[in-house]
């Protein structure tokens, strides 16, 4: 029995880790290009210092969070979030995927968005963009639209 519930809590702690954010991000960047490729979407890569961060905050309430982005991401992106906090606990793991990907991705400050293709090549780079989630779906389409 307690081989079973160690099992179970293990699968859980697995999907927190690749869906932890919520809202439809992941956290798991392996998970999310497997995804990806699997589902023929690109992904959309958020550099973010969540609990600190203004331009980040500022993002994640103008857009992230508002219905037209997420009915748009739900069908058209796999969404990763790569967060930095300062009060938030994270496991040792994400702390290093999340650093080791930052450097990869020379990312300079927050927040900065990656646009990558299905296969994991970087499309575009981007981040705050006033004018509301209507407008955010309609400069990722624009990106999109302009590497095909």
């Amino acid at each position: 029995m307690k081989k079973l519930l160690f099992s179970l809590f293990l699968s859980l702690l697995g999907l927190n880790l690749a869906f932890g954010a919520g809202d439809g991000w992941m956290t798991n960047f392996q998970a999310a290009r497997e995804k990806a490729a699997a589902e023929q979407k690109p992904l959309l890569l958020d550099f973010t210092g969540s609990d600190w961060c203004g331009w980040c905050i500022r993002l994640n309430d103008e857009v992230f969070s508002k219905t037209a982005f997420k009915e748009y991401a739900a069908e058209e992106l796999v969404l990763v979030e790569l967060d930095f906090p300062r009060k938030k606990t994270q496991s040792d793991e994400l702390k290093a995927q999340n650093r080791a990907l930052a450097e990869q991705y020379e990312i300079k400050g927050f927040p900065t968005i990656l646009v990558l293709s299905p296969e994991g090549e970087l499309i575009k780079r981007t981040g705050y963009q006033p004018g509301g989630a209507e407008a955010y779906v309609e400069h990722i389409q624009g990106i999109l639209a302009a590497a095909e």
